[in-house]
């Protein structure tokens, strides 16, 4: 799974920025029919964490409600420079990870 994320290069010490990232995933509810009438079975991601130098700053559990191509975006204040790590998991079990660098100033 591929996915986009958005995090400034760099931050000033206690400046609150905006983190976006767009997973590319069908996301099938399960109601939808194939060309032959079938349904298709669901498949949705189901929970994407995101953890900044180990510790948890953001978590969705999310459902057959979200849209193909989730997009998400939330904030953190950035008091440090590290590493973001972005996990997510699907109801197939496929797993996907992005990583970003914040560097503060």
């Amino acid at each position: 799974m591929l996915a986009r994320i958005q995090v400034p290069a760099q931050a000033k010490r206690g400046e609150i920025i905006t983190i976006r990232i767009a997973i590319q995933h069908p996301m099938e509810t399960g109601y939808r029919p194939d060309h032959f009438g079938r349904r298709i079975p669901r498949n949705v991601i189901h929970t994407l964490v995101v953890r900044f130098a180990g510790a948890e700053v953001f978590r969705a559990d999310m459902g057959s409600g979200v849209s193909a191509n989730p997009f998400l975006q939330f904030h953190v204040r950035a008091e440090a420079g590290g590493e973001f790590t972005f996990d997510w998991v699907d109801d197939t079990g496929a797993k996907g990870s992005e990583r970003a660098t914040l560097n503060v100033v």
